[in-house]
This record gives structure tokens, sequence and C-alpha cells, in this order.
């Protein structure tokens, strides 16, 4: 049978939890996701688990923060004054926004607080910080 080696391009179903198994991603009732080993479309972790699995097969990996989305950067949470912030953007704590970086490119950010004087936007991604959890199963090796 043929095993999963770095370059091949896979088809995955998938299942991400949290460590308290909070779900927070599924391929279910979905496509399941195409991508190439090893190129860095995945989380590292994740990319690490398939050479040597075989199509049909399914594992259950566990994968530390470092090899996920990384610990969490507190540099990347800034508090903006609330007078900053247009009064048609919503402003409730988990919002997802966008701001334009000093070069002109999308930075997605989440409202993390909001004060009367303040808005904290956190540009973390949301796992980050966390240890996770994937069920995955090979659907084919391309």
């Amino acid at each position: 049978m043929t095993q999963v080696k770095t370059g091949d391009t896979v088809r995955i179903h998938y299942r991400g939890t949290l460590q308290d198994g909070t779900e927070f991603d599924s391929s279910e009732g979905r496509e399941p996701l195409e991508f190439e080993v090893g190129s860095g479309q995945i989380i590292p972790g994740l990319d690490k688990a398939l050479p040597g699995m075989t199509a049909g097969e399914a594992k259950t990996v566990a994968i530390p923060v470092e090899e996920a989305y990384g610990p969490r950067n507190p540099d990347a949470s800034h508090a903006v004054p609330r007078a900053q912030i247009p009064d048609d953007i919503p402003l409730e704590v988990g919002t997802a926004l966008q701001m334009r970086s000093p070069d002109g490119g999308a930075i997605a950010v989440t409202v993390a607080e909001v004060t009367d004087d303040t808005v904290t936007l956190d540009a973390n991604h949301p796992l980050a910080g966390h240890d996770l959890t994937f069920e995955i199963e090979v659907v084919s090796i391309g």
C-alpha cells in the first residue's frame, strides 16, 4: 500500500479540538481538505503526523502549541482610542475585524476588550497558545 510522503498531495477528513474537547473545526459535511504534505500549507504538527499513513488510515494526534499556531504574543494586542474606531464598526468582544497594516496589507484582529475610552484589538491567531488534538483520516494520496 502507498504511504504518504513529503511532496504528496493528500486529501484528509479531520476534526480539531481543544484540550477541553471543544471542537474548533471539522471537515464533516464538506469535501476533504486537500494540500501538499510538507509545503507549509497546514500547521507543522499536522504536517509531521501524515508521512507513513496510508489511504483509509485514521489516527488521533496531539499537537503542542509550538507545532500548532505558536504561543500567544502579548505584543500583538493593542489598545486604541475608541474615538478612532468608526461608529458603524461593531465593538462586541470576540468580533473579528480587519485592519490595514502600514504597507496596505490586511491584518485580522479580534475585539478583546471594550471600555469607555479604548478598544483592545488582538492580532494573535484565535488558536495561538493552545495545544490541539486532531482526529485525521487519509482519504486519498495523489
